[in-house]
């Protein structure tokens, strides 16, 4: 039996549920449409290192990125061999230009003398670009140092994993520059520090300061054995590395480096591509 106790009870709660939940009608309960929030644009962006199209031409390469919607792009010397005359630095510009691309630095180049420091500073400065990629010998830095302050550009020492004793990881180059010019730091490749036993999202907190350029990639084991894999099927923490760089307020390139199908590396980009934009708009 139904009493006037149990009556109110339910009759201020319908009362009640009504208040606190309106009619879905796309306003809100004042009556005024609801405010859409916009997402703030990263100050990092995506980009492609040019060691991934090592096996294809410019033109092959340009059209891979742009079926991935891609348009920065990290020069290689295959591309753009370092003693290209002024008009074939022209030309090359004309064809990403065409494309939407912007070639925003030059390497990784490997120096074993200064005169590979002097070639690769020319060649960067003729091209345009204020960011060297580079691979130096290590009795090389003063004189890098030098250059740096010579021609006010970044140096970003490329780090390559267990695979080569140069560089190993993030934690070595900065050893190794800590006490020369703010210009000279690093290209983080965040597959070779986690191979190499170190978390890039850590490493990017500590030096931020000197990491100049970025290769992203994944990778599936934090040991010399780990190899590229499509981003999103390995071991790194992506969300993770996205969330650091805005919490680091990195400005620079992500350049997407895939080496896992050399011959045939579009669909392992564009795999990775989608993740890194998709993990990326939904971190924000």
């Amino acid at each position: 039996m139904e009493t006037r106790r149990n009556f109110i009870r339910k009759t201020g709660a319908a009362v009640l549920a009504t208040v606190a939940l309106p009619a879905v009608t796309g306003e809100n309960i004042y009556g005024k449409p609801p405010v859409k929030q916009t997402k703030k644009e990263d100050l990092f962006k995506l980009a492609i290192a040019g060691y991934s199209f090592v096996k294809f031409n410019i033109d092959e390469s340009l059209k891979m990125m742009q079926r991935m919607d891609v348009h920065y792009l990290c020069i290689k010397d295959f591309h753009l061999p370092l003693k290209s005359t002024d008009e074939e630095i022209k030309a090359f510009h004309a064809k990403l230009k065409e494309k939407n691309v912007t070639g925003y630095g030059v390497g990784p180049i490997y120096m074993k003398t200064q005169n590979d420091v002097d070639l690769a500073f020319d060649y960067a400065k003729r091209v345009g670009v204020q960011l060297i990629v580079g691979v130096p010998n290590r009795e090389l830095l003063p004189y890098i140092d030098k250059k740096v302050k010579e021609y006010d550009f970044n140096f970003a020492i490329h780090i390559h994993g267990p695979d080569i004793e140069l560089y190993p990881n993030a934690k070595d180059v900065i050893e190794h520059v800590q006490h020369l010019d703010r210009r000279l730091g690093m290209c983080l490749d965040v597959g070779h520090d986690t191979r190499d036993g170190y978390n890039p999202s850590d490493d990017l907190k500590k030096y931020h300061a000197r990491v100049f350029d970025i290769h992203i990639k994944d990778v599936t084991d934090a040991s010399k054995s780990g190899r590229t894999c499509e981003m999103g099927r390995g071991i790194i923490d992506i969300p993770e590395f996205i969330k650091t760089l805005r919490k680091v307020k990195y400005s620079g390139a992500c350049s997407l480096e895939f080496e896992k199908d050399m011959g045939d590396p579009l669909a392992g980009l564009a795999e990775s591509v989608g993740y890194f934009k998709g993990t990326a708009n939904a971190t924000k």
